[in-house]
């Protein structure tokens, strides 16, 4: 069996099965073993799952990055388990609203989220107060893809490399800044954590969304940003933003001439978003692992592969148990990174 690996996160690692559906679903089972010993008799679903329409809410609006991989992987869902999957995009309030309705829908494996780093890893510290517990109220099911931001510069900014820009920020106190798409997104805390690591001080400018986070970098309002293949490839393949590097620990196959941040001059650096499929606390075991198991050969089919390396992203499709100690790892880290930061949304 011929597998792909990809290290995503400090000391996590994921795989990714290939082609081999057999031997994916036996290595699903495997790892969610002690979901069944956990789970109620009576909560086993019957062999008619799923025997009507199935609810992914997106708790972000449409026409963005996530929304764009939510309808891929709900419409080849719907394909796979023979009944259509509905994406109910739920917005407001930074993803808190659609997650909370997705914590109190019943779990029967008919209300599916898609999960993010935002709202499951960010949103606990940054927030006082959540109407959902990201590690209690949700069931992982599977990681579905991890995004990593590109650092780009407007072209009149006399740096071409991390090590001139941060160079430049230092001889020049106050004059550099950096868009994120709000605070507390991942881009401005994969800002916050380079100023942290590189000694530097940009200023952080927030905006309504990565977008106009990226445009505000092409107009020359800021001078630099985070933000995600999506929205920058565009501005890049038309000479309207430098850039300089790649947030993840690899090198992207999107734009494989770009290093990476930790390897131009911020060693240990890693910053990105990551999006996944959980359910209600409390879904039945066999839904689960058929679920987690559908969604691992989804992602992982070639022409899927390919669509989403080509819009920056890089597909995983990982166990429920793997998804969950991916969570519990990066809730982890940017709760250092916010408190250290003293980032607040309320």
């Amino acid at each position: 069996m011929r597998k792909t690996s990809t290290k995503y996160g400090r000391g996590l690692h994921i795989e990714a099965a290939g082609r081999d559906g057999a031997r994916r679903r036996f290595l699903i089972a495997s790892a969610s073993s002690a979901l069944a010993g956990a789970a109620p008799a009576w909560a086993r679903a019957g062999d008619d799952y799923p025997s009507r329409p199935i609810r992914m809410i997106v708790p972000y609006a449409p026409g963005g990055g996530s929304d764009a991989t939510a309808r891929l992987v709900a419409q080849k869902l719907s394909e796979s388990l023979g009944q259509t999957v509905v994406v109910d995009n739920r917005t407001g309030a930074g993803g808190i609203l659609g997650m909370e309705m997705a914590a109190k829908a019943a779990p029967d494996g008919y209300t599916l989220v898609l999960g993010a780093t935002g709202t499951l890893s960010i949103n606990p510290s940054l927030y006082r107060s959540l109407p959902y517990d990201a590690l209690r109220d949700f069931t992982p099911i599977s990681l579905v893809i991890v995004t990593p931001c590109v650092l780009v510069a407007n072209p009149a900014l006399p740096i071409h490399s991390v090590a001139e820009l941060i160079a430049y920020a230092k001889a020049n106190p106050g004059k550099l800044n950096y868009s994120s798409s709000g605070v507390g997104g991942s881009s401005h805390l994969a800002g916050a954590l380079f100023n942290a690591m590189a000694g530097t001080q940009m200023a952080h400018i927030p905006y309504r969304g990565t977008g106009p986070a990226a445009l505000a970098v092409v107009a020359g309002e800021v001078s630099v940003t985070f933000a995600d293949v999506y929205a920058t490839l565009p501005h890049v393949k038309s000479g309207r933003v430098r850039a300089l590097a790649v947030t993840s620990i690899t090198r992207m196959q999107a734009m494989p001439e770009l290093p990476t941040i930790a390897e131009a001059g911020v060693p240990g650096y890693e910053a990105g978003s990551w999006f996944g499929v959980l359910g209600p606390a409390g879904m039945p075991h066999d839904v689960v692992v058929r679920l987690a198991s559908e969604l691992a050969d989804i992602v992982n089919a070639p022409q899927m592969r390919e669509k989403l390396i080509s819009d920056g992203s890089i597909p995983v499709g990982n166990t429920p148990e793997e998804f969950a100690r991916h969570i519990r790892a990066e809730n982890a880290r940017w709760s250092r990174v916010i408190k250290q930061e003293n980032i607040h949304a309320d």
